[in-house]
């Protein structure tokens, strides 16, 4: 019976891959709404899984079978490649460039799951974390002029900058309110995704501003560390 929960987590984890395909169907039928709700269900199951297998001891209870090899194939299809689908096919970005763009993503992402210190000792990401899912869905949502857009994409294609970014559960340094922020922006994301990316303004700003401080918080922790030395 322990084993039959281990595999149910592992088929779990690989329903991400399912959601990754649907996706991708989606987005080559240029249904939006879909892609990203598919994308978030990703997102949760991402949330999930890891909890589960620790709980269960999934690697005692079938210790062949490589679970974390199976997140790193999933989260690649989910916070990659199908953002980079939808950056190319998704109408920010005119020809070539956003082909370009695209292939930019696939290939800098895929160097990114290989980076073995892509955490630091305080368990922030160091350089943009290839969430592009959450990047790409913010993009889509508004529709900035194009050599905007580009900036942004090139700017977050510095994946093994030394800037940090925010692990919003594990990194302890002002985690109740990095926490209270990234549930208002779920709930502003959702909020954003019920209007087919089209949300009124009291969302647009609110979300911009969420956005604003999860791009920028890790940064500013950072700084100060340094600064002070803690």
């Amino acid at each position: 019976m322990s084993r039959l929960g281990a595999w149910a987590v592992h088929l779990l984890t690989a329903s991400g891959a399912a959601l990754a395909f649907l996706a991708a169907v989606a987005a080559a039928h240029k249904a939006w709404q879909i892609v990203f709700l598919c994308l978030g269900l990703a997102l949760i199951v991402d949330g999930v899984d890891g909890p589960l297998a620790r709980r269960i001891h999934v690697k005692q209870r079938i210790p062949w079978f490589d679970g974390a090899a199976l997140d790193f194939v999933v989260d690649y299809a989910n916070y990659v490649f199908v953002p980079a689908l939808v950056l190319t096919a998704g109408g920010l970005l005119s020809e070539p460039f956003a082909t370009i763009a695209g292939l930019i993503v696939a290939v800098v992402g895929a160097l990114y799951f290989a980076d073995k210190r892509m955490k630091t000792p305080e368990q922030a990401f160091r350089g943009f974390p290839a969430v592009w899912n959450a990047l790409i869905y913010l993009l889509m949502i508004y529709r900035l002029p194009e050599l905007v857009t580009v900036v942004i994409v090139l700017a977050a294609a510095l994946t093994f900058s030394p800037v940090e970014f925010i692990h919003p559960v594990r990194v302890k340094r002002m985690r109740p309110l990095t926490l209270t922020v990234t549930v208002l922006w779920g709930i502003l994301a959702i909020l954003a995704l019920a209007a087919d990316l089209r949300p009124g303004a009291f969302v647009s700003v609110a979300l911009a501003i969420t956005s604003i401080y999860l791009i920028g918080i890790g940064a500013f922790l950072q700084a100060t560390r340094e600064e002070f030395g803690s």
